[in-house]
């Protein structure tokens, strides 16, 4: 694999990741638990799609094919995405998308520290940007997760049952391929697996707060980063986050 490939591919996998959660998030836009909730997850949602349109964009860049961001948002098939199958899970209730948040937020965070000392200068200065604010959404989804693990009954067991739900879609962030062997040797972005003890320290800090348990499973489901399988929901999800630019190809505001 060439070296410019591979970075297309990291570009996408980064870009995708925050594009479909972003989204995700966005459904809760008028429709959260509480005032101050609706605003947030709309403001963190709008974070995670800033951030998209600077990883696709110098996606587009490099792929050098005369396309932009918002082409390679809004035209691609599902086939073509290459987020963790994490990022597409529905939101179900506000205890899995606060939980799913979370176990994103603590990999995301982590893997932009990592990136703001990459050898690449472009992708350097795009994790010191969005590193401030992941950074920000974990302390927040933190928080939360403790807040209703360790709250009621009934928000405990939503909490556990959410993590329970999600657990084996975490395996996923710290699997490695050519992709990952070309950039950790360039020294553009860590070896995924190497992040794994520095997530799980973080994961026992804050779910020993909350009073969750952690599964007892290494089982991972897989498949989303290479695209060589998502779950059905990422399709759903297009549907709707592309139906206008389909419609109205090309349509500008």
């Amino acid at each position: 694999m060439t070296f410019d490939a591979a970075m297309y591919q990291f570009l996408l996998r980064m870009g995708d990741n925050t594009l479909i959660l972003g989204h995700r998030v966005s459904e809760w836009c008028g429709h959260a638990p509480v005032l101050e909730e609706d605003i947030a997850l709309a403001n963190t949602a709008l974070d995670l799609i800033g951030q998209t349109q600077m990883w696709l964009g110098l996606a587009a860049e490099i792929e050098d094919k005369g396309q932009s961001a918002d082409d390679l948002a809004f035209l691609r098939d599902a086939w073509d995405f290459r987020n963790l199958l994490l990022c597409e899970i529905p939101n179900e209730d506000f205890g899995r998308t606060l939980m799913r948040q979370f176990l994103f937020d603590t990999w995301h965070s982590i893997q932009l520290g990592h990136l703001t000392k990459s050898s690449d200068e472009r992708v350097a200065a795009i994790a010191a940007k969005a590193s401030k604010e992941a950074a920000y959404h974990l302390e927040r989804s933190a928080d939360t997760v403790v807040g209703l693990g360790d709250g009621t009954e009934e928000s405990h067991n939503r909490m556990q049952a959410a993590l329970d739900y999600l657990w084996p879609y975490v395996g996923e962030m710290f699997q490695s391929d050519d992709v990952d062997v070309v950039l950790a040797k360039a020294g553009v972005a860590p070896d995924p697996a190497s992040l794994r003890e520095e997530y799980d320290a973080v994961l026992l800090r804050v779910l020993s707060e909350a009073t969750l348990t952690i599964p007892d499973s290494r089982f991972a489901h897989k498949g989303g980063r290479s695209g060589a399988m998502h779950t059905e929901h990422l399709g759903h999800l297009l549907t709707q986050m592309q139906w206008l630019q389909r419609a109205y190809p090309g349509c500008q505001w």
